[in-house]
This record gives structure tokens, C-alpha cells and sequence, in this order.
């Protein structure tokens, strides 16, 4: 073999290894895509290396791609203005902000988490604190997922009764780690080592979550959320019955929100 076969033998084995190299990369892109896509879709993509040919991983690419840019995208809320309702759940902010934001959420979603710690403090700081928006916060805990959901979120109603509720529901999302994982009845008694921190009476708050007394509220949340078209958490609606709401799904970035706040603002 002379010195241009040499060349080129090993010109084409760095192809080969290069285009291994690719689609290796490109099979951890589309699992990472699925896990996305399963997030805002709140379905699963089971892809297995070893059954996947580069066409079909191609085709799934572009349905992922698809999907996820179709999700992200805030869109407007297939309801009537009207349908979408704050209930009579806790509000932080000036009850006579122009903009609302009703979130459904889910205290032992680790997406709701991050939103909480992560963008939440901007948008206070942003649009509530400066009374431009108000923010609503509502119960969708998907129990067969989120065991601890429910009782979390009857936590927080208990503490409400004694007006702790956001004291109460900041505990639960930064201190998620410590509780979701879990039993129930573990757990709750961490709900109720997090009332005694807040100094709320621990009788009756300890009454309130042993009886599951806010079940039913909570329950009617979840029915708005399912007619509203929630199917995974955080899921936001952003505006006010005369503009009419903006939906937007997952934990998006703050400039997400911004984006969305600030066009509603201008309408």
C-alpha cells in the first residue's frame, strides 16, 4: 500500500470514528430531548440504542424539536377569559394589580421547585412588589407521582387559616429535598416541625392536616386546572378577564415571563 492509500485508509477510519462520535452525541441529544418533551408533554419516549436506526433517530429528533418549541412557546388559553379563576386562593400582591398569574403547581414537582427559587423572586421583585401584577397560587398535585402532593398542599391550607401561607409555602419548595422522598406519614410530620418554626399554633394546625381538611378545595383546583387544560406542573396563565390570558408551560426563564408580562401590560 503506498503512502496516498496510507493517507486515505486513515483519513476514512477518522470519518468512521468521527461519525461515531456524532452518533453517539446525537442519541444523548434525543434522550435528553425526550426527558424535555416528557416534561412539557407529560408523556415518555422509551428510545433504545440498540433498536433505533439513524432514520428513525432523525424522524424522533424532529417530532422532539417539534414538540418542545410548541410547548415552550406561551400561547393563548383555549378557555374563555372569564374561565379562568382565582378561586379563593392565597394572592401575593395588590389585589387591584392590573395583570394576574395564576399558577397551578405541585409542592413535591421538582420543575415547580425551581421556578419558586429560581424566578419566582424576580417576578416579586419585578411586577408584584411594584404592584403591577398580582400573583395566585393554586393546588395541582399529581399523586400518582407525587404521593406527598396532596398532603403537602393540605399543609399549606392549614397554615393559611392562621395567615402563614407563603411563609408556609416557601418552607415546602426549599426544603423540598428533605420531605418528597419520603412516606407520607414522615413526611407529614415534617409538615408539622415546619409549623412549629413559624411559630403557629400547633394544635390546631396539627388538627387541620391530621383531618385532611382542605381535601376538597384542593380537589376543586385540580378540576379547574384539567378543564383550564393543565396536564403537567408548573402550568401558568398570565392577563385579566378583559385582555383576556396567556398560558405558559413548565419552569421557562424568567425573560419568558417578562416577555409575556410586559406585552400583556402594553395591551
Amino acid at each position: 500500500m503506498d503512502s496516498d492509500e496510507i493517507k486515505k485508509s486513515e483519513t476514512d477510519k477518522g470519518k468512521i470514528s468521527m461519525n461515531k462520535s456524532a452518533f453517539n452525541a446525537l442519541m444523548i441529544s434525543v434522550i435528553a430531548a425526550s426527558l424535555v418533551a416528557a416534561f412539557f408533554a407529560g408523556s415518555y419516549v422509551n428510545l433504545k440504542s440498540d433498536q433505533v436506526t439513524k432514520s428513525e433517530l432523525n424522524s424522533a429528533i424532529v417530532k422532539l424539536e417539534s414538540k418542545i418549541s410548541e410547548n415552550q412557546q406561551p400561547q393563548q388559553a383555549n378557555v374563555k377569559p372569564t374561565d379562568i379563576s382565582t378561586d379563593n386562593d392565597p394572592i401575593r400582591g395588590d389585589q387591584n394589580a392590573p395583570i394576574t398569574i395564576v399558577e397551578f403547581s405541585d409542592f413535591q414537582c421538582p420543575f415547580c421547585a425551581r421556578f419558586q427559587t429560581q424566578t419566582l423572586p424576580l417576578i416579586l421583585e419585578q411586577y408584584v412588589d411594584t404592584g403591577k401584577v398580582k400573583f395566585v397560587f393554586r393546588d395541582f398535585p399529581i399523586q400518582n407521582s407525587h404521593p406527598n402532593a396532596m398532603p403537602a398542599a393540605v399543609a399549606a391550607e392549614c397554615a393559611n387559616e392562621q395567615n402563614k401561607y407563603w411563609q408556609f409555602h416557601d418552607e415546602l419548595f426549599e426544603n423540598q429535598g428533605v420531605w418528597n422522598k419520603m412516606a407520607i406519614t414522615n413526611a407529614t410530620k415534617v409538615f408539622k416541625e415546619f409549623a412549629t418554626k413559624l411559630d403557629l399554633n400547633q394544635d390546631q394546625f396539627n388538627s387541620c392536616l391530621d383531618s385532611g381538611k382542605y381535601i376538597g378545595e384542593i380537589n376543586s383546583d385540580l378540576n379547574d386546572g384539567r378543564k383550564y387544560g393543565i396536564t403537567g406542573t408548573p402550568g401558568f396563565f398570565i392577563g385579566n378577564e378583559k385582555i383576556g390570558f396567556v398560558k405558559v408551560n413548565g419552569a421557562q426563564p424568567f425573560e419568558v415571563f417578562k416577555s409575556v408580562i410586559d406585552s400583556q401590560l402594553n395591551t
